[in-house]
This record gives structure tokens, C-alpha cells and sequence, in this order.
């Protein structure tokens, strides 16, 4: 048997921690996948500076 029973309020919370912590995994493979795509585009190119001599 446990020292301290794990209280409901506590399951609660981790439910939303864990929801918010899918959202932000989620996010962040979303902004991964799309950087890749970019650079492998080759649409990640510094501008051109024009020589004006």
C-alpha cells in the first residue's frame, strides 16, 4: 500500500499536462516537417547583394 493515495485532483491535472504536452510535440514536429521541406526545396537561399561598383 501507497504512503499517500494519489488524489483525483491530481489525475486531472496530468490528464491536461499530458494534452498540452501532445499539443506541443505536435506543434514542433509541425514546424520540423515544414523547415525540412523548405530547405530541401532549396527555398531557404540568402538574398543576393547586387555589386553597384
Amino acid at each position: 500500500m501507497a504512503i499517500a493515495r494519489t488524489h483525483e485532483i491530481h489525475r486531472r491535472r496530468f490528464g491536461r499536462n499530458l494534452g498540452v504536452a501532445l499539443l506541443l510535440a505536435g506543434f514542433i514536429a509541425l514546424m520540423f516537417g515544414l523547415t525540412v521541406v523548405k530547405i530541401a526545396e532549396g527555398g531557404f537561399e540568402p538574398p543576393h547583394r547586387e555589386t553597384g561598383t
